[in-house]
């Protein structure tokens, strides 16, 4: 190993059973949230779940936030309504979307709570 060069890996292979044991049951709770991260690892699909975060958006509104037109932004909500990220009420002519939970808005704040502090 060269100086100043840290080695990512034990010396050694030892384990704690009782931690293992426990965690290893435990971590299957994240079972189904790569699913999530995945729809929001899409550039345009966080700005959209950030806008709808603040407050509900027609169809058009999202497209004009984002810069493209109705037929991509439609086409990102629609993988958002579906994934159950969103929902969606009709009212006349227009599609109203809003976060499909409140606690999605609180992901998305610490995330960027996450990103002001500098640790990305």
């Amino acid at each position: 190993m060269s100086p100043g060069k840290v080695n990512d890996c034990c010396e050694v292979f030892c384990f704690d059973r009782e931690k293992v044991a426990r965690l290893r049951g435990e971590v299957e709770v994240t079972a189904g949230m790569s699913r999530l991260f995945k729809a929001l690892a899409d550039d345009t699909r966080i700005k959209i779940v950030y806008a709808l975060s603040r407050e509900e958006l027609c169809v058009c509104d999202v497209a004009c936030i984002l810069g493209t037109n109705v037929a991509t932004a439609s086409h990102h909500l629609r993988l958002l309504r579906n994934m159950g990220l969103a929902r969606q009420r009709k009212e006349g002519k227009f599609v109203y979307y809003s976060l499909g939970d409140k606690n999605l808005g609180a992901l998305i704040d610490s995330a960027l709570k996450y990103l002001e502090e500098g640790r990305i």
